[in-house]
Parts: structure tokens; sequence; C-alpha cells
């Protein structure tokens, strides 16, 4: 007797499952947290809650876009990486075409929402990084130059200047700061993850550092650009930003960095790459999160005299 077919789970997902993995919605998140640092630390008060609300708001949607575009140019290579088969476009899920039209949608919903809510200086420095991403790192860089993530890093670095002129509708050195501080992370952070998915790289002809100058040789730069970051996240203190919180943090979580990019020179070990790579997110939140408590919690203590 013949059995009776069986109903692929991915056939019962929700559609709009599908639709939010378009945004990258974890990287959107980690971005709207930078956002939102870069918002409080530009005043000493309260943000508006209108900002607060519209200007994340308008800034995931433009994030949220460039995300979209990133699965339909990527579609192919998606088909062929462990990591990123399954996702919704690359398994036909979601047409290309459904997909771009939810791209500009997510796009024009959020520029109108940051000039009609926020300021112009924000939406249209939003829309520069999301040309950045979508356009000149996913369809250009990423397939032209192994410093592909080095220099298209710089869109992925904007959220908490977008943040900071939400507020204050100006660029300000110490908000530029913080974009050089995301900007160091981003290859360390992303070469770890290249060369634990090396093979995957290799297989699909993207010219990630570890596929054109080999493990090693990136494991090497990955070990400099930790110590670029770490002197980077010094300067907030050395420019009076921040206190001796932020800078005991930086300290305690930089050391920890560099651990994990000296263990991933000297133990030859597949999963020291993707080990990095998490502790390189956990290591950026709990920068930002730092931030804001030596921004608002210290001198509250300062001044009942704790």
């Amino acid at each position: 007797m013949s059995t009776p077919p069986t109903v692929s789970s991915t056939l019962t997902r929700p559609l709009w499952r599908d639709y939010l993995e378009l945004c990258k919605p974890n990287v959107v998140a980690l971005m709207i947290l930078t956002t939102l640092v870069g918002m409080f630390l530009a005043i000493d008060g309260m943000v508006p809650p209108i900002i607060i609300v519209a200007g994340n708001l308008g800034i995931a949607l433009c994030a949220g876009s460039a995300a979209v575009i990133n699965h339909v140019v990527d579609k192919r290579i998606d088909t062929l990486m462990q990591r990123t088969k399954n996702r919704p476009v690359a398994q036909g899920r979601i047409s290309d075409v459904q997909a771009l039209l939810f791209s500009t949608i997510l796009g024009v919903v959020g520029m109108g929402v940051l000039f009609a809510f926020v300021n112009a200086i924000t939406a249209w420095l939003t829309f520069g990084a999301l040309i950045g991403y979508a356009i000149i790192y996913t369809c250009v860089l990423k397939r032209a130059t192994p410093q592909n993530i080095v220099i298209g890093g710089l869109a992925g670095a904007a959220p908490p200047l977008l943040g900071w002129t939400a507020v204050t509708g100006e660029v300000h050195h110490h908000a530029l700061l913080l974009v050089l501080i995301i900007f160091a992370w981003t290859p360390p952070h992303f070469w770890a993850l290249a060369v634990y998915r090396k093979a995957e790289y290799a297989k699909v002809n993207i010219p990630m550092l570890p596929v054109t100058h080999g493990a090693q040789y990136t494991k090497i730069h990955i070990l400099l650009y930790t110590l670029i970051l770490f002197a980077v996240t010094l300067l907030p203190y050395a420019t009076g930003m921040l206190s001796w919180l932020y800078l005991t943090g930086a300290v305690v979580l930089g050391l920890g960095f560099l651990f994990w990019a000296i263990r991933m020179l000297v133990v030859d070990k597949p999963t020291t790459g993707r080990d990095t790579f998490h502790y390189s997110n956990i290591y950026l939140l709990a920068m930002f999160v730092i931030m804001l408590a030596d921004h608002y919690l210290l001198p509250v203590k300062q001044a009942a005299g704790i």
C-alpha cells in the first residue's frame, strides 16, 4: 500500500515569516540598537518620543529594503551555500518581482516617515546607506575585491550617525567616532565568519579574503584590525565623550576580542572562526549598552554623591 504524500514544511510556513526573513531582522535589530544609542548620546535629556518611534521605524524600514535587495541579487549563490540555501527567494517561495516590490514599498515608506517626522539630513543619509549596502556593496564590491567588506562596511557603520542626526539635525564629530568603531569592527567580525565558511565562498566564486589570500593571511589581518579596533574604542574616552565606566568596559571587551583573534591565529580548529564571529556580535552589543550606561547612569550617581 502506498504511503500518502507528506506536506513540506516550507509549504505550510506562514508567508509573513518569509517576508520578515527577507528583512534580516536580527541584523536590523542590532542596527537599531546602535541607532538608539546614537540618539541618546546626542543629548543629555530624554529623546522626544516621536523621534524614537519615527526615527527607528524609518531607518529599520530602509535597512529592511536594502536587505531584500541583497536576497534577490544573491539568489544564485544563496542556493549553493549551507548558511543561506533556505532563504525565501533562493527557494522560490517569494519571486524576484515580489521581493523587489516589497523592497520598494519598504524604502518608500521608510523615507516618507523620515522626511515627514524626523528631518531631511537623516532621510538622505539613510538613503545613502541603503544605496551603499544594496547597490555598491552587494552588486559591485562583493564580487569585485577581497577588500569588499572593508570598503562596503561604511554603509553598515552609519546607524549611530543616523540616530544622532535624527535628534540634532547635524553631523557631530562624536557621532563620527561611533561610526568609526563599527567601521573598524566590521572586518574582523565578518572575516571570522568568512574563514569558517571559506569553502562555501570559494564554491560560489566570491572573492572573500580567505579565498583569495588564504585563511592564515586572513587571521593575521583579523588580529591587526582587532588591534585597530581596540585603539579606536579608546577615542570616546580620550575626547571626553564618555568616562571611566565606558573605558573599563571597552578595555575588558577589547581584550576579549583580542583573545579570540589570537586564538584564531594560533589554534588550528575549524570552529574558532565561528566562535570569534559570535563573540564579535556580543562585543558590539555590550559596547553600545555600556555607552548608554556611562552617558546616563554615571552622571546620576555623581550628582547623588555615590
